[in-house]
């Protein structure tokens, strides 16, 4: 493993579980001391204590990302440690069966799983970056966790749909207020990543459904996610910024004649 983080502080928010916890541990493995941040306090402890088995560098923080107070303090923790942020993943997103899980229909959605939706994964990202920015002594790099959700539609999801794409905005906001820093940031849109939580809210058709659509014969894993988030942190990626990029094995590179087939027979 490369050591291109060496003596670098990363804070990782949603890294309790899933793509948070591949990404902090890629990191972590690279060099960086590592925030690790999760609203469930054992989550986050657990994923810290893992990347410390390793020979890592990691501190767990409990965070809603959603709460100024929260974040402002958690960062203020991390700078304590380690003095200062050069990475911030801000990957924390709602859901939460509560949450995604009721975001269906727009006819019959309940304003509070949109609200929820968008102080998490929307108002958790920009509170992120307004507290990690003023912590980048050097300049750093920040990725954002948007959707391929963001880019089309869907029958379902639209809160999340529509949280992921105004990240995708945000991103260029971000990357042209804070670049004469040398602030950068980008965003990443993975399509489904089968982690285990994903494979128990599928049924087979489901996740056949999915397979149909990619054009190749893997789906992205939380470690594909976070080998690519470690790239665009990293100084192999210092003129990349204001940038979204798709992970999503082809998913969107073509006509879905899965789902079209489908829209045919409904008609």
């Amino acid at each position: 493993m490369s050591t291109r983080f060496d003596g670098r502080v990363a804070l990782v928010t949603g890294a309790g579980s899933g793509i948070g916890a591949a990404c902090a541990a890629r990191l972590a493995a690279e060099g960086a001391f590592v925030g690790v941040l999760d609203l469930r306090a054992a989550a986050a402890k657990a994923a810290a204590a893992a990347i410390r088995a390793r020979g890592g560098t990691a501190i767990a923080l409990t965070c809603d990302v959603s709460d100024e107070k929260q974040v402002e303090e958690a960062v203020a923790t991390l700078v304590a440690s380690f003095g200062r942020v050069d990475v911030l993943h801000s990957n924390a997103a709602a859901l939460d069966a509560d949450v995604y899980g009721r975001d269906r229909e727009l006819d019959a959605l309940d304003p509070a799983v949109w609200d929820r939706t968008m102080e998490v994964n929307l108002r958790g990202a920009m509170l992120a970056v307004k507290h990690t920015v003023p912590a980048m002594r050097d300049g750093g790099a920040i990725v954002l966790t948007s959707s391929v959700s963001a880019l089309v539609g869907d029958t379902v999801h639209a809160a999340y749909g529509a949280s992921k794409a105004a990240l995708i905005g945000f991103t260029r906001y971000v990357a042209t207020m804070y670049g004469s820093r040398g602030v950068r940031c980008n965003a990443v849109a993975p399509a489904l990543v089968l982690t285990p939580a994903a494979r128990r809210a599928l049924s087979p058709a489901q996740l056949a459904d999915k397979a149909a659509e990619r054009l190749l014969p893997w789906p992205c894993t939380v470690e594909d996610v976070a080998s690519l988030v470690s790239f665009l942190a990293s100084d192999e990626a210092r003129c990349i910024t204001g940038q979204t990029v798709v992970i999503d094995s082809g998913t969107l590179a073509h006509r879905p004649q899965h789902a079209v087939q489908q829209w045919r027979e409904n008609q």
